[in-house]
């Protein structure tokens, strides 16, 4: 990988853009516990379901906006562990930051150190003045990732098309306690 490659880095990690060769992690994720639990089932189970799903809600992201969700992977290299980043998502009116972690490596704060690198990117080098993140209502592990960070909790969304409401969460740039 190129230096060029990596978007953020933080003390244990780094993130980058997906690419097609991820599909193998893509279906790991999008299939693991958590994410079918609190996410839901996106109905990719193959690799090739896993490059087109990349190509359309990620990769395409990038073209469109100039960020997205990135590939989390340790700093000194390795398998992916999860994603982060910045997202526009239908329903939101600032962009959206959000995360997922395969299981062997929840409860590490692997997370929080993606999501405040994000926040950071997204107020000081994206110029994004307000920045949101949504969780499931009995995600209380994800909510406390968000309020870590600095983020508010606001109120309750429910996006198009969505069928509960969901814990919506601020940040504005000027929020004090964004942790490194």
């Amino acid at each position: 990988m190129a230096p060029s490659d990596i978007v953020l880095s933080t003390a244990r990690l780094r993130l980058r853009p997906f690419t097609p060769e991820d599909a193998s992690f893509v279906v790991a994720l999008l299939n693991s516990p958590g994410w079918l639990r609190y996410i839901g089932d996106r109905h990719v189970h193959t690799d090739a379901e896993a490059r087109d799903w990349l190509a359309l809600r990620i990769i395409s992201h990038y073209a469109a906006r100039g960020y997205g969700f990135w590939a989390v992977e340790p700093l000194q290299g390795g398998a992916c562990m999860g994603l982060c980043g910045l997202i526009w998502r239908e329903g939101l009116d600032a962009p959206d930051l959000g995360y997922a972690l395969l299981p062997a490596h929840e409860g590490q704060g692997y997370a929080r150190e993606a999501a405040a690198a994000c926040l950071r990117h997204g107020h000081s080098v994206l110029n994004m003045p307000r920045i949101l993140a949504i969780t499931d209502p009995h995600n209380a592990r994800s909510a406390q990732v968000l309020l870590d960070i600095g983020l508010q909790e606001t109120g309750t969304v429910r996006l198009p098309g969505g069928t509960e409401d969901l814990r919506l969460f601020a940040s504005l740039q000027t929020t004090p306690a964004i942790l490194t």
